[in-house]
């Protein structure tokens, strides 16, 4: 069945397979295979974790585009839209490049049964193959040994954390989470690792591929200089390396440093300003995102974040806590996410929680939402939908108070869907 327009392909993609996650190589690589996919470019950066993915594969992006390098770079989930996952050059690429290759890919598979992701990441690799690049960054969907980005084999594997999430098919443990997070390693590789708290089974899988490990807080991480800040590591030698004068930051400094050791493995360099420049500049829609919009004649003040788990929520708290801003929350959750662990490091923070079901048919009840937060002491209402939270949040607060709006890429996503189709935004942050 043929379609013209994205927005049919998607549609068709998401009830091709009988169920939306199905973990497993061999569907994907067999499709792969005939169609003579194997390595998207030259050097290929492969990023898992449970946190921080995101933010790492963006600055390494914008470092390899400093250096002069056509990039691809692979992610999800989306904010707004479906071509966010795929950009080349810094580009979503078009809906007609994106249903070009679902068509192929389509016809290439035959009979067998492809996930929406499955397609998603071999239209990926296809257009990065077509377009010529030099460096693609691919971002592991979920854990790493099984999902369909390892079928390409890494010159750098990357790890920003190792936490529970998805435990319904990571396992229940650490140890579990990180001998999946181990999967996407290869004999010798070069590996850079922002978990400094390493689960025994991630440890041997790294002793087994003998792969050359840079550990954060051991071989690179930052440092405060005065106001700014100095971030260390190693270049492609082995030999020392730093860069100073980097100033404040949105994104977490974890990330940015991580990225930078990644791009120092691979043989790059820059000159130290070129790197302050783009990491300074380094901007991720949904994360950690200021936003400034005019209402009712008055600036707001927003912080937007996709964070959905207890270490996400934890660096929430962190950053939110370094000054004493009276705030409100503006939450909705998913079901299969660990709703005490995300709210406990969050208690004392906001004044009130706005509480909102998410436009997904997984959405947590916000019944469930208020009753924890009753638990803890902590103030809540329910809405009708994240617009409704926000648009009540909007007008019965003060103008001081920031409005932080989290607990999923849903609710980030509904928010500035919102925010958009009121055309009163003074900057976007």
């Amino acid at each position: 069945m043929a379609h013209t327009d994205l927005a049919g392909w998607l549609a068709r993609l998401e009830q091709l397979h009988p169920t939306e996650i199905d973990m497993g190589l061999q569907r994907v690589a067999s499709v792969a295979a005939r169609m003579g996919l194997s390595r998207p470019a030259p050097l290929v950066f492969t990023v898992t974790g449970t946190n921080g993915k995101g933010s790492t594969c963006a600055t390494l992006d914008v470092l390899l585009q400093q250096a002069g390098l056509r990039t691809g770079v692979y992610t999800s989930p989306h904010l707004l839209a479906y071509n966010e996952r795929v950009c080349i050059n810094g580009k979503p690429v078009s809906d007609e490049s994106l249903c070009e290759a679902f068509a192929r890919i389509d016809t290439a598979r035959a009979e067998t049964s492809l996930t929406y992701f499955e397609f998603g990441t071999l239209a990926a690799l296809l257009l990065f193959e077509q377009a010529g690049l030099d460096a693609v960054v691919l971002e592991v969907g979920l854990g790493g040994r099984l999902d369909a980005v390892n079928i390409v084999d890494a010159d750098v594997a990357v790890v920003t954390s190792i936490g529970l999430d998805h435990q319904e098919y990571l396992g229940n443990t650490r140890e579990s989470v990180g001998f999946e997070k181990a999967g996407i390693l290869r004999p010798s590789i070069k590996l850079v690792c922002s978990e400094i708290d390493l689960p025994s089974t991630f440890v041997a899988e790294v002793g087994r591929q003998q792969a050359l490990m840079l550990q954060r807080n051991k071989d690179y991480g930052w440092r405060a200089e005065g106001e700014h800040w100095l971030l260390y590591g190693r270049d492609a030698r082995g030999e020392s390396r730093s860069v100073t004068g980097l100033p404040a930051v949105s994104l977490p400094k974890d990330n940015l440093v991580t990225a930078l050791q990644a791009f120092w493995a691979a043989g790059l360099e820059l000159a130290d300003k070129q790197i302050v420049d783009a990491l300074a500049n380094v901007r991720v829609p949904g994360r950690m995102q200021r936003r400034t919009v005019s209402w009712r004649g008055q600036p707001r003040q927003l912080l937007l974040d996709v964070g959905h788990n207890p270490h996400a929520a934890a660096f929430l708290a962190a950053e939110l806590e370094s000054d004493r801003l009276e705030r409100l929350a503006v939450f909705g959750l998913l079901a299969d996410k660990d709703l005490a662990g995300v709210v406990a490091p969050l208690v004392g923070v906001f004044s009130r929680w706005a509480l909102a079901p998410l436009p997904s048919p997984r959405t947590r009840p916000v019944s469930d939402l208020a009753t924890c937060l009753t638990v803890l002491g902590e103030r809540s209402e329910g809405y009708g939908s994240v617009a409704e939270a926000l648009e009540q949040s909007l007008d019965t607060t003060p103008a001081s108070t920031e409005i932080v709006i989290f607990g999923s890429f849903f609710c980030v996503s509904a928010a500035i869907l919102w925010l958009n189709l009121q055309s009163r935004d003074l900057n976007n942050g």
